[in-house]
């Protein structure tokens, strides 16, 4: 008996938005030319290792046996492939072509309470700006912090027992986030569509001023990994991307640790992918509007045939606002 059709729900960005894999490739509504480079003469690889695989299996490209962690998970879902490390996929090598990559950029990230960005809070944040200089900082956000989200980035009520509350601390965030949009400056921000859905809620919540959002230039890395790649090398937090470009990332979860491997994660993707790095910022955000989408529509391919909600192909860089589930406590 098939299953019927879900009905269309807004399906908020998860600060992990891998943990239910990529969704599969389609035909679907919004067709997207793979925008990789293939060099003509690659050098020795570099063994990168991202999502271990968890059977063990032959490697799909050379045949080999591969034991339980010992290769690496590739594809889609009803497809995942296993790789040994020898066949580990490589990025390209850098070139010398312009782009918006030589421009400074500054970058973003933070820490919060879960995975709802309007429901949850901000914790800490990290604003990396693109004339190096680095602020940081702690928010008390004057409502419970679940366990297992402090298990995950250490910050504990008792530590943030002294920070400033958030209507004080993310009036400096949103003060910062405006003056980037003064200056045309490019914000960097790993799943744009949660962290600055967030501040946007947060905003929202204690009768903030809004930045300009609709002149804001985001780059972000996880959309733009999607785009080059379709989702064919499987599910890619922060930690997945910084690997597969050589990125070092040694405390992840920590803001500044993980604003900081954006930014360079970023960067890489441009000196590596002269189509993506072509044009400016501006071009660069039309580009993402469209990637965003795709992914969303090869997801919802796959949901409708499971019974899973529907991502909305709209929610980039923001999701779909709805004032009623920002919540106060």
């Amino acid at each position: 008996m098939p299953l019927p059709a879900p009905v269309m729900t807004t399906v908020l960005p998860s600060k992990d938005v891998f943990g239910i894999g990529t969704p599969p490739a389609t035909s679907g509504t919004i067709v997207l030319l793979s925008c990789r480079e293939v060099p003509l003469s690659a050098p020795t690889p570099t063994v990168i290792l991202m999502r271990a695989n968890k059977y063990a299996g032959r490697c799909a490209e050379c045949d080999v046996t591969v034991e339980i962690a010992a290769g690496q998970l590739i594809g889609l879902p009803g497809s995942w492939r296993t790789i040994c490390v020898a066949c580990s996929p490589t990025p390209p090598p850098r070139g010398d072509h312009p782009g918006w990559h030589l421009t400074p950029l500054a970058s973003l990230d933070f820490e919060t309470t879960g995975v709802d960005p309007l429901i949850d809070r901000v914790l800490s944040y990290a604003l990396l700006d693109d004339r190096g200089h680095d602020f940081s900082g702690l928010v008390n956000p004057g409502v419970p912090i679940p366990p297992a989200s402090a298990a995950v980035h250490g910050l504990t009520a008792e530590a943030l027992a002294g920070a400033p509350a958030p209507v004080d601390a993310l009036a400096e965030v949103i003060a910062w986030v405006q003056d980037l949009i003064e200056r045309g400056v490019g914000l960097v921000v790993f799943n744009a569509a949660y962290d600055l859905t967030m501040l946007r809620a947060e905003a929202t919540r204690w009768g903030l001023a809004q930045p300009d959002w609709d002149r804001l230039f985001v780059v972000d890395p996880y959309v733009i990994d999607w785009g080059i790649e379709r989702g064919g090398l499987g599910p890619r937090r922060l930690t997945d991307v910084a690997a597969y470009y050589g990125v070092a990332l040694d405390n992840a979860h920590d803001a500044t640790a993980d604003a900081r491997a954006a930014r360079e994660i970023a960067y890489e993707i441009g000196r590596r992918h002269p189509t993506v790095a072509a044009g400016d910022l501006e071009s660069l955000m039309l580009r993402q509007v469209i990637w965003f989408a795709g992914r969303a529509e090869d997801w919802n391919h796959y949901a409708r045939r499971v019974g899973r909600p529907l991502d909305d192909p709209a929610g980039w860089p923001l999701a779909a606002q709805d004032l009623t589930d920002v919540r106060i406590a």
